[in-house]
């Protein structure tokens, strides 16, 4: 098992090995008792960057953009 040292300035390097299975240079940290979990992240690229928010996960955004379509077209089709 690799093992990591954390710098002074609290910055810690992920073995390559380990970056490369994640897919993404973006990550999500979170304790589970006295571990620490380290959960990859999707981001928004290109022209879509600017249209992300700060400090949400993709996946919550997506999630809260089709909650909003539905209420949308509930509230359409509901009312016709």
């Amino acid at each position: 098992m690799p093992t990591a040292k954390i710098t002074k300035k609290g910055q810690l390097t992920i073995p390559a090995e380990f970056r490369k299975k994640l897919g993404t240079n973006v990550v999500e940290i979170s304790m589970e008792g006295d571990k620490i979990v380290i959960k990859p992240l999707k981001t928004l690229g290109g022209a879509l960057q600017k249209y992300a928010k700060k400090g949400k996960p993709i996946e919550e955004i997506v999630k809260e953009e089709k909650e909003v379509a539905k209420n949308v077209f509930l509230e359409k089709y509901n009312n016709s």
